[in-house]
């Protein structure tokens, strides 16, 4: 399997070299607009996420709600309370953020192989703004699609973190046991563990700053390049007619199943870029059900794309975690996202719904996204400020404590 894979890769890239040297204009029009994605969209939306989820765990933030989230997350996920931050962060930040902090957890063996698997199973998800804005709105020009999207994509994510608590069954749990409650008081705990992974680190905020910047930006570069990539790869074979033959193919595979042949189109750009693909599905035709463009919506972003594949499997790959079962884990979530938004869909939507259109908007005026990104960054700076208030605490009782002695 090794060898087939290797020598897959081989034929794949020498064929993008040849095609490069055939259509050199379109592969530079592909590459500068990949690049602009990823400028306009990914680093603007991505990067905040990146530095203030690092100073988090810099600041023990993960301890604390370890602790607060560990008799939840350990009956329903058998993932330690720890995974909580993850999911949270992932849910909020879209991908590939939640398997960054997964890897960070596994770094700092708060979680095993096992529970890191399982955990970035189901935190791989699609941001709200991306989902509601630039997609039922920009894409389908419909805000009422968002609604069914959003319900169809997190529900079945968080049934797929159900689902894998049943992957490696036998393997032993995470390594550090939870910490004993003070006085029966579980807040107080997750204080005193998040004041104790504090003094642990500790780095001042000036270094934590800097190496969360650092980072970030190595990793948001490599997202970057993934996308130029993946967009170059789609353009080169557009021109070449390789993704023709397999729209062809993958309508006929569709016609059997009852869904409409158009949607192959879609499908196959999702399969590879989800923006690329959740835009065919907004796009489809008129004469497409409304109903279809949007499962096939549910699939494409709960799948994720093998450009978003590439991400994870890049941040994996400095861990032990195996890639196989998060592919497997997307790929279910994909049809469940789509088998609940046929369930779903009349009972939200009506049939008056899908009558409401609104014009289109461009990803440079997502009113939402300031929206919540102010709210984010008021969370996050009062976040930031009850914990130097917790430190300041410490110290004072500290500095007490010594001086009556």
């Amino acid at each position: 399997m090794k060898k087939l894979y290797l020598s897959l890769m081989v034929f794949m890239m020498m064929s993008l070299v040849v095609l490069m040297g055939i259509y050199p204009e379109p592969a530079l029009t592909a590459a500068v607009r990949g690049l602009s994605i990823w400028w306009d969209v990914l680093f603007p939306s991505l990067f905040p996420f990146f530095v203030i989820s690092e100073v988090l765990l810099g600041f023990g933030v993960v301890h604390l709600v370890g602790t607060l989230l560990d008799p939840f997350m350990k009956p329903l996920f058998r993932i330690p309370g720890s995974g909580g931050f993850a999911a949270a962060m992932g849910y909020v930040s879209g991908y590939p953020v939640g398997a960054k902090l997964t890897a960070k957890l596994w770094e700092q063996k708060m979680i095993t192989r096992e529970e890191g698997e399982r955990l970035v199973a189901f935190t791989t998800s699609s941001d709200p703004i991306f989902l509601i804005s630039a997609v039922s709105v920009g894409f389908f020009h419909n805000p009422r699609v968002g609604l069914v999207l959003a319900l169809a994509h997190y529900g079945s994510g968080l049934v797929i973190g159900l689902l894998m608590r049943f992957h490696g069954a036998k393997a032993p749990a995470s390594l550090p046991n939870s910490p004993v409650l003070l006085q029966g008081n579980r807040l107080k705990t997750a204080l005193h563990a998040m004041h104790q992974a504090r003094v642990e680190h500790g780095r001042p905020f000036g270094i934590l700053l800097t190496q969360a910047i650092q980072s970030s930006l190595q990793l948001i570069i490599v997202v970057g390049g993934l996308v130029v990539f993946f967009s170059v790869f789609l353009e080169l074979w557009t021109q070449a007619g390789v993704l023709s033959l397999l729209n062809q193919t993958l309508g006929l595979l569709l016609h059997l199943f009852g869904i409409p042949e158009q949607l192959s189109s879609a499908l196959m750009g999702g399969f590879f870029e989800v923006t690329l693909g959740a835009k065919y599905a907004g796009g489809a035709g008129e004469t497409i059900p409304l109903l279809y463009k949007a499962a096939s919506a549910a699939f494409i972003l709960s799948w994720g794309g093998l450009s978003v594949h590439a991400q994870v499997a890049s941040i994996l790959h400095s861990t032990n975690l195996r890639y196989l079962p998060f592919m497997a884990a997307r790929f279910v979530h994909g049809i469940l996202a789509a088998v609940v938004v046929l369930v779903i869909w009349e009972p939200l939507m009506a049939r008056s719904g899908a009558a409401f259109m609104l014009p289109a908007v461009s990803y440079g005026m997502l009113d939402g996204y300031t929206h919540i990104m102010t709210l984010f960054c008021i969370s996050a700076g009062m976040a930031l400020g009850v914990m130097v208030l917790i430190e300041a605490v410490f110290l004072i009782g500290r500095k007490f404590r010594e001086f009556t002695r």
